[in-house]
């Protein structure tokens, strides 16, 4: 396998990626045996923004590799604070680190950092776009609770247009034949166009819906996310959307017997304390299996070639920049300008956006 950086879950063909859910298989009923693969290998985890299971789910991996770990869980405790650039750190930790994981706020950050790294980087959420380590997790989750990743209706419901978990999961699942998807949501959180238009590109069935007990029935997989307050610019607008989609028991008497239940967590009222005895939500479940994906995807990457020279691409539309002000070009000013130009759009290379 090579894979430099996993940036996006579409970094990863189709025979790879299911190599890496088959070996976090062998791992999850072997674990033992993996004790010590990493050994002498250390993992830096930079996370700009907070996170509980994903900064833990990647060192529960890396230590019971056996490698050992670095970083910060708030940059306000790095040199960060002090204002240095986000290709300075990443140039200085890659010296340290035989590979990085990060997350932060910005989208496209992942991106940014792996033309300043010498070693890979693995994208732990960036902004509202992408969380391809969750949606890896995800998969292998439904590998084992479904016994298969196509001919699925899937239901994702909740905030559909900043929840990185949902358009990296959509983009992943609609590459399997046959499934479907229905995409619960107030309007204004609808998903992007940028998703719109990969389930379209992979000729792939989906409906909006804006009733989670209208659309539940018909469900093979519910996916539920909670409206994050964090992405929205002003409180109010937050507050008319919050509490808008419960899962609560009435309305899983309306589901299917083997309807599996899956969140990427952390939850806030979005799914009632009853329904975790419900045997069909598999959401803690989830993330155990997070630890064994993540510790298939360690290993694969490290097989990969580390140090080398870091790939920079040069500059298109130099004279554009992109609209988005959220991407992480607004705030590190020296990247160069990577626009890439789809159906006569000009699409940011960084986090998608159309501009």
């Amino acid at each position: 396998m090579s894979l430099r950086h996993l940036i996006d879950l579409d970094d990863i063909s189709p025979s790879v990626l299911d190599e890496i859910i088959d070996l976090a298989g062998v791992i999850k009923e072997n674990p033992s045996y993996y004790t010590d693969h990493c050994h002498g290998n250390i993992m830096a985890t930079l996370f700009y923004e907070p996170s509980t299971r994903t900064q833990m789910s990647f060192q529960t991996a890396m230590l019971r590799l056996g490698g050992k770990l670095i970083g910060f869980t708030d940059p306000d405790n790095s040199s960060v604070s002090k204002g240095e650039s986000l290709k300075d750190t990443i140039s200085v930790i890659s010296n340290y680190a035989d590979i990085i994981v990060i997350r932060n706020s910005f989208e496209g950050a992942a991106y940014a950092a792996s033309m300043f790294s010498k070693g890979p980087i693995i994208n732990a959420g960036d902004g509202g776009h992408l969380h391809p380590t969750q949606t890896l997790t995800d998969l292998v989750t439904l590998s084992y609770e479904k016994g298969r990743l196509d001919n699925l209706t899937i239901g994702l419901c909740g905030d559909n247009k900043n929840g990185r978990t949902v358009h990296s999961l959509i983009k992943s699942l609609s590459k399997y034949p046959n499934n479907k998807f229905v995409l619960i949501s107030t309007p204004e959180l609808k998903v992007p166009k940028y998703i719109l238009d990969c389930l379209k590109a992979n000729g792939s069935t989906y409906k909006f819906s804006e009733s989670l007990e209208e659309s539940i029935s018909e469900l093979d997989v519910l996916y539920m996310t909670r409206i994050q307050r964090e992405r929205f610019t002003c409180s109010d607008e937050y507050e008319t959307q919050k509490g808008v989609f419960v899962l609560n028991a009435e309305k899983m008497k309306l589901a299917k017997k083997d309807l599996r239940v899956l969140h990427p967590l952390p939850r806030v009222d979005e799914i009632t304390v009853e329904v975790d005895d419900d045997p069909r939500a598999k959401y803690f479940e989830q993330t155990e299996y997070g630890i064994y994906a993540r510790m298939a995807l360690i290993m694969k990457m490290l097989k990969t070639p580390s140090f080398a020279p870091p790939e920079r691409p040069l500059a298109t539309h130099t004279s554009l920049t992109c609209k988005n002000v959220r991407c992480i070009t607004q705030t590190e000013n020296y990247l160069p300008t990577l626009l890439k130009e789809t159906d006569g759009e000009l699409i940011c290379k960084y986090c998608d956006h159309s501009n």
